[in-house]
């Protein structure tokens, strides 16, 4: 929390002397008829957000973005989040300063530093690290917003073409040292819970002691990671980015609590276009992780996942509707023995905006899913998950 204030009261010193100062809002109430089985932000093997079944009332969430322009080359973003799905606590989500002088030729470049997002996400691109299209992001853009986080700088050089822009992107980081984790311990999951700066991220009680937790951004050792995002895109056409992230963390190094840092490397491509009203996103991501708890002993999880987005741009209203498929191998944990998950799911929403500060949304999610691991529990590996939801957010 003393951070979140340290942060925050940046902000406000920033915005206090900006040239311009812009504030974004939302807050969110819904109707939830959940899965029966306990989700994993209880301690359960549920893959939804929402868990134990019936109908529900919850809380979806909050988020205050604020955006100072304090010359016209620098910029400061932050952005607070309040939830209790898992825990009740006030997070912040990204925190930084963009440097970026003002360019009258093709090229141009920026610098960032603070607390944001890896460029992963193309679904997440509203208020609070939120979707216009679905309530809940693909497993891929859940699992981002649970554990990948940049605490360090990023530079970006573009090059603007009549119709064609190019970007590099390239990042050094410390602090997300145990990313990886909760693939190995969960597998994936879809959800819009979003942890920051400040969170402790819930493993399921089969794995460790009940209601272990553990902070998904912290430094264990000391080498920095990176991540390169090579994109290029056309007017009219659409984009396509692909980025290679590695922590470059040491997979035996730990916290005296005991939280193991976690070797996490990937590659990530994605693409967006459209074709009249409709627009396509589509992204695939396939990686490993890995982790050394005892001498010549290393644990390694490989995963990948892919999904397509096509959503209706209608007016008032947005449907959307999302395929993808997922999967993890874990290797190491016994002799001659490969565990691991694989599953798909489909997401229909519609949504319907009557008004700037009004938003409803309907929206269905449905995973198969086969996990080895559930069988220590004494369940089937196989399991089948439904959740529908109905949103009401109101946007400022």
């Amino acid at each position: 929390m003393k951070r979140c204030a340290c942060l925050a009261g940046l902000l406000m010193v920033n915005a206090a002397s900006a040239q311009d100062f812009s504030l974004h809002a939302y807050a969110d109430g819904r109707l939830v008829s959940a899965p029966d089985e306990t989700s994993w932000t209880q301690g359960g093997l549920g893959k939804t957000r929402y868990g134990d079944g019936g109908v529900q009332t919850k809380f979806g969430g909050a988020a205050v973005v604020g955006t100072a322009q304090i010359t016209p080359a620098l910029l400061a973003f932050g952005d607070v989040q309040f939830q209790n799905t898992d825990r009740a606590t006030v997070d912040v989500l990204e925190a930084y300063l963009r440097y970026r002088p003002v360019s009258l030729s093709r090229w141009r470049w920026t610098l960032q530093a603070g607390e944001f997002f890896p460029p992963i996400s193309l679904e997440n691109n509203a208020v609070g690290w939120t979707s216009p299209w679905t309530l809940t992001p693909s497993a891929i853009n859940s699992w981002v917003g649970e554990e990948l986080r940049v605490f360090g700088a990023e530079g970006r050089l573009e090059w603007r073409g009549d119709i064609h822009t190019f970007e590099l992107r390239t990042a050094l980081f410390q602090r997300n040292d145990p990313a990886g984790n909760i693939l190995s311990a969960r597998g994936w999951s879809l959800s819009d819970l979003t942890y920051g700066l400040g969170s402790r991220l819930r493993e399921p009680d089969i794995e460790s002691e009940p209601t272990a937790r553990y902070d998904p951004f912290q430094k264990i050792g000391d080498r920095t990671g990176w991540y390169g995002d090579l994109r290029w895109h056309a007017t009219g056409i659409g984009s396509i980015n692909l980025m290679r992230y590695d922590n470059r963390a040491y997979p035996d190094a730990h916290t005296a609590s005991g939280v193991f840092a976690w070797r996490t490397h990937f590659w990530s491509l994605g693409a967006t276009t459209d074709t009249g009203p409709i627009t396509w996103i589509a992204q695939a991501m396939q990686g490993s992780t890995a982790v050394e708890p005892f001498d010549d002993t290393r644990f390694t999880t490989g995963f990948r996942s892919a999904f397509l987005l096509a959503g209706w741009n209608l007016g008032q209203w947005r449907p959307a509707l999302r395929v993808e498929h997922f999967s993890t191998r874990d290797t190491g944990y016994e002799a001659g023995v490969v565990e691991g998950e694989h599953g798909n799911a489909i997401t229909a929403a519609l949504n319907w905006r009557p008004h700037d500060w009004l938003r409803f949304t309907a929206e269905l999610l449905r995973i198969d899913s086969t996990r080895t691991q559930r069988a220590d529990a004494g369940l089937s590996p196989k399991a089948d998950f439904t959740q529908m939801q109905l949103s009401v957010r109101l946007l400022y």
